[in-house]
């Protein structure tokens, strides 16, 4: 069973739909590999009672038998904890919230649940998301399969250990500045960062002004990032930047890769400090194109970096959130993401200006790219995950990083709203799963898909994971 746990989401559904295996030996055995591996990894924070998992998974498997099974039916679900499930606490790592239970689910989480999914529990994530390592006051650390004293990256961390780990093959995951890609490219997965708007993304009790977070797929294939993106898109009246249905399924598309695509690469955007054997690793995956008769030339330059503003911006909006909280319960939250926070009194309407005029000035690079070039290739994480608690390293083969310079190639893209996807591209000196990225025209994920499926065919990376 520990084999299957460690397979496509797709090749699972298949087994389900088939009766090679029930929706009930499933849960038993994931409940299981969450109990084994949870001192090691630390990927889930909650569950829901086992004895109403098991009625869940005895509904499903009386569907399967009566020919009703959904695309989804009785797949555990793992919920990134910065997401509502109905009946578990939402706590966003953050100890003030650590009885915040949810009254109802997201949206997304209501549509995968339609589609036969089982909500098992929720995974672990850095405070409100802020970090690219996945720790918390709450919960501590997760870890990465690959190798335990590294970070399987953030903030969709937890999500990602539980699908590297082999423990559940669905998980939700979100990105506002690389919080899907950078995980999936820490622990070898395929991450999604959809077109904003893609999947919708409601917000909390405040209208979201920070236009960067999205909802996407962390998966173990591409296939199964289209089987989930084919369950939850579409518009929703909670997201008023949700859009319109594709009008298509992802999945049937995946094979229809338009011939002789141009592609552009760029090995570091013109500022990231990227380790040189990660470099490497991806600039020889980026060649599997050529090989594939789509020509690649080098982007010269680069768009502005806008790493300070996204994450002033971030913390102006946060802090507006939490400021009613800090009177009382200021002493409770990290202090790292605190003093992080606190960032966001330095907005000022001359600076919001600023961040305007650079961020117009990067949409108007990616225009000039994408007239260019149908897709532009960069590697994903500039360097090994670090390790399971931190820090970041300032410099990387004597050259000092950037600011989050963990995210070099990713913020740019939230910041855009272009869809971009990662791939694993092989692995570093270390044996560490190294990222290549993907980038597409706006509005066009299914062609990411579709040339991160020409790529998995070409490298296939879904049935290898490491052993605990």
């Amino acid at each position: 069973m520990t084999g299957l746990l460690n397979r496509p989401l797709t090749e699972v559904t298949a087994a389900l739909a088939g009766g090679e295996l029930s929706p009930v030996e499933l849960m038993e055995a994931t409940l299981s590999r969450i109990e084994g591996t949870q001192e090691k990894l630390n990927a889930f924070v909650a569950l829901r009672d086992r004895g109403d998992l098991l009625a869940d998974a005895r509904a499903a498997e009386a569907r399967i038998r009566r020919g009703d099974g959904r695309p989804l039916e009785g797949i555990p679900l793992g919920v990134k904890d910065l997401e509502d499930a109905e009946g578990l606490v939402t706590s966003y790592g953050s100890v003030p919230f650590a009885t915040n239970l949810a009254q109802r689910d997201s949206v997304q989480v209501s549509r995968l649940r339609a589609a036969g999914a089982i909500v098992v529990g929720k995974t672990n994530a850095p405070e409100f998301g802020h970090t690219a390592i996945t720790r918390n006051l709450l919960f501590g650390a997760s870890r990465n399969p690959w190798n335990l004293e590294r970070t399987p990256g953030g903030s969709s961390g937890g999500s990602a250990a539980a699908i590297a780990g082999g423990v559940v093959a669905l998980v939700t995951a979100s990105d506002g500045g690389g919080s899907v890609r950078l995980p999936a490219s820490f622990t070898g997965c395929f991450g999604l960062k959809p077109s904003f708007g893609r999947i919708p993304n409601e917000s909390g009790e405040l209208w979201v002004m920070d236009d960067t977070a999205v909802n996407g797929p962390l998966t173990r294939s591409v296939e199964d990032a289209a089987l989930h993106l084919d369950a939850v898109v579409g518009p929703h009246p909670l997201d008023p930047n949700s859009l319109p249905h594709p009008g298509l399924r992802y999945r049937d598309l995946l094979r229809d890769l338009p011939a002789g695509l141009r592609i552009g690469w760029s090995a570091d955007l013109g500022y990231a400090v990227v380790q040189s054997d990660v470099a490497e690793v991806a600039y020889d995956a980026s060649r599997v194109f050529a090989d594939l008769g789509h020509p690649i030339a080098d982007v010269v330059g680069g768009p502005p970096l806008l790493n300070r503003d996204w994450g002033l911006v971030g913390a102006f909006e946060l802090l507006g959130r939490l400021a009613p909280l800090l009177p009382e319960h200021e002493p409770e939250f990290g202090r790292g993401f605190l003093d992080g926070v606190k960032t966001g009194n330095a907005m000022t309407p001359v600076r919001w200006a600023e961040i305007r005029r650079r961020r117009e000035a990067l949409n108007r690079w990616c225009a000039d790219t994408f007239d260019r070039f149908d897709l532009l290739l960069t590697p994903t994480v500039p360097y090994d995950p670090p390790p399971a608690k931190g820090p970041f390293p300032s410099q990387t083969e004597g050259r000092a990083q950037p600011p989050a310079g963990v995210a070099s190639f990713t913020i740019p893209f939230n910041l855009s709203w272009h869809p971009a996807a990662t791939v694993r591209a092989g692995l570093s000196r270390a044996g560490l799963p190294v990222g290549l990225q993907i980038v597409g025209p706006r509005h066009r994920d299914d062609l990411v898909l579709q040339a991160a499926f020409a790529f998995e065919q070409a490298r296939p990376f879904a049935h290898v994971w490491p052993t605990l």
